[in-house]
């Protein structure tokens, strides 16, 4: 068995997919100056092309590993209900609450989409945050630290601390959260926060950075050290500096969900590359021929994104976002969104949102050790091949891994 390594596939692929916020910050800053709003300017249309390559595709990730690969093809069969059950049982919910007419149900269309966007922005802060568990236990597996308790619970903290309750916080200063007017403001009062706003981003600023200090402390003096630990959680914190020290929130948007977007699609082209071949069907085989191919996975994923882009931007942009579908297929979008079919393409957004969590749940649950064999492409020994299951799962591992939209906020337990 090959010696093992801290990173995921090697320094360079973990440089541009794991450790993203380490690039994507720059660029962000880079392109905003001298622009009052950065949406005027260069930043707009780099915002455009990540979102065009890998929104809709980060979305369809763990959709695509569960049904379309070998790797997880006998957990389909022996765990039908997180599977095939609960997805199935989500995506008639959503359907069967928005396809009814405003008279059908006690609730208008459009009550129902600020109550479900609500209830979708708390899941999806949750989710990114859980994304950050999941890639800091990764790297802690890949070390040797799988089994160790303290670390993984000092990982979660840090994760929910730093990635979602500061977000969130950061989230409420710039007035960013999902219908805040709706319930945020009314309990917190916007006039109250707003005369101590510099103080809570002070305060706030200076947790942040005594939590990544303890962190970087904590991982430079363990037995095993892991440089991408330590480089995943300087590039989170840089992140939630600038949501709260920018008052500019798009900045933050951009770096936000493009970091989740791009880690989510590098873990998903790497999970499967193991898997073995089919013994029979040719769609099967033609998949096959995808899956152990890691940029064929990006490329698919990402021809996904572009196409499915301004279906999915109908329900997504329902805060006067910007439709980017429009640059692309022009009077298409545009119809898309003035057309009978909106009720059910509003229904579709919001079930492949909450399918995308659950499934990233279960496509990611390394807790079991039926889901590591599946998933040992990205256990395996970084630019070696696993000679058996077992050769590619260290003892005891645990991550959980994880739908940030436009205009709106996004990764799981």
């Amino acid at each position: 068995m090959s010696r093992p390594s801290p990173w995921v596939h090697g320094p360079g692929w973990d440089g541009f997919w794991m450790l993203s916020a380490l690039w994507l910050a720059p660029v962000v800053l880079w392109l905003s100056r001298g622009y009052a709003d950065p949406q005027e300017g260069p930043l707009d249309l780099v915002y455009f092309g990540l979102t065009a390559l890998f929104w809709i595709g980060h979305r369809l990730c763990s959709t695509y590993l569960a049904y379309c690969t070998e790797a997880y093809r006998p957990l389909l069969r022996s765990q039908p209900l997180r599977f095939v059950v609960v997805p199935l049982a989500v995506t008639a919910a959503c359907f069967a609450l928005f396809l009814p007419s405003d008279a059908a149900l006690p609730w208008t269309r459009g009550e129902r989409v600020v109550a479900l966007a609500i209830i979708d922005y708390v899941f999806v802060t949750y989710h990114f945050a859980a994304q950050h568990f999941g890639a800091l236990s990764l790297y802690r597996m890949r070390i040797g630290r799988a089994a160790g308790g303290r670390t993984r619970t000092i990982d979660r903290l840090f994760a929910v601390g730093v990635g979602g309750v500061l977000v969130v916080l950061a989230d409420v200063l710039a007035g960013a959260v999902a219908y805040q007017d709706r319930w945020v403001d009314r309990w917190l009062g916007p006039a109250w926060l707003s005369s101590a706003q510099d103080e809570i981003r002070i305060g706030a600023t200076a947790v942040l950075l005594v939590a990544t200090a303890a962190m970087v402390a904590a991982e430079l003096h363990a037995s095993q050290r892991s440089l991408p630990r330590v480089l995943y959680v300087l590039g989170l914190a840089i992140m939630v500096a600038l949501a709260l020290q920018s008052r500019r929130p798009f900045l933050f948007l951009v770096i936000w969900t493009s970091q989740h977007w791009i880690v989510a699609t590098g873990l998903a082209s790497r999970t499967a590359v193991e898997e073995e071949a089919p013994a029979r069907g040719r769609v099967r085989r033609v998949l096959h021929a995808v899956n152990v191919r890691s940029w064929a996975v990006v490329l698919l994923l990402a021809l996904s994104s572009v196409i499915l882009l301004p279906l999915f931007e109908v329900e997504a942009n329902r805060q006067d976002g910007t439709y980017y579908g429009d640059w692309i297929f022009g009077a298409i979008a545009t119809g898309l969104r003035e057309s009978s079919w909106v009720p059910a393409l509003v229904a579709l957004g919001f079930a492949t949102g909450f399918v995308h969590y659950i499934l990233d749940r279960n496509v990611f649950r390394l807790s079991d050790p039926r889901v590591r064999a599946a998933a040992r492409g990205l256990l395996a020994p970084a630019g070696a091949r696993a000679t058996t299951i077992s050769d590619a799962i260290p003892s005891r591992p645990f991550v959980r891994q994880s739908r940030l939209v436009p205009g709106a906020r996004f990764c799981q337990d």
